[in-house]
């Protein structure tokens, strides 16, 4: 088993994990799973700045964990909100776990100070999942989304990576974290995976 940097090689196995979640489930608000045109787009936008990371054994994509933009304005740059998809037969082995802890330790050292999250309110899993490696409740919007003809709430998470020091330069883009910095291969050498 192995983390590594997601490659457009990976999309449709990423793809194919996260199609359940629209599909099947209202951890997604789309009601579409996206074209592999789209999903492609989307990976080349946010990996132009943040982290994409695959979890596989024997070859095989299991998993994957991101970070975007939760919002637009500049004075948000040092915020990122990170995502994890998994396919079933690596839930409940602490895979999620381990990949959000290394997700986190890149995007901390890329520069990045807060990061939220946005969880379906009926996701009681992922929510006690974030409180349990260090997000806090920071807003509930109940019934601001509908799917599957019921209104579903959502609850915003959050985590503070870093003091609240002042900033003197705006995160590292992710192309060029990965070129530049040696710390990013001594966190997947410290990372303990099982």
């Amino acid at each position: 088993m192995s983390v590594r940097i997601a490659t457009e090689q990976d999309i449709p196995a990423m793809l194919a994990i996260y199609r359940p979640y629209v599909e099947n489930t209202t951890f997604s608000f789309e009601y579409e799973p996206p074209s592999l045109e789209e999903f492609t787009r989307r990976f080349r936008s946010y990996t132009a700045q943040f982290p994409w990371l695959v979890w596989e054994e024997q070859a095989q994509v299991l998993g994957y964990a991101y970070a975007a933009a939760p919002f637009e304005r500049t004075a948000y740059r040092w915020c990122a909100e990170p995502s994890i998809y998994l396919a079933p037969e690596a839930q409940g082995r602490g895979v999620g776990r381990q990949l959000y802890a290394l997700l986190e330790q890149i995007l901390a050292a890329q520069g990045y100070h807060v990061l939220y999250t946005v969880v379906t309110s009926e996701n009681t899993g992922s929510v006690a999942f974030h409180q349990a490696v260090g997000y806090r409740t920071a807003a509930v919007f109940p019934n601001c989304g509908c799917k599957f003809g019921r209104w579903l709430g959502t609850v915003w998470l959050e985590k503070r990576l870093c003091c609240g020091k002042i900033p003197d330069s705006a995160p590292i883009p992710w192309p060029v974290f990965v070129k530049t910095d040696r710390n990013f291969l001594k966190v997947l050498d410290k990372m303990p995976l099982s």
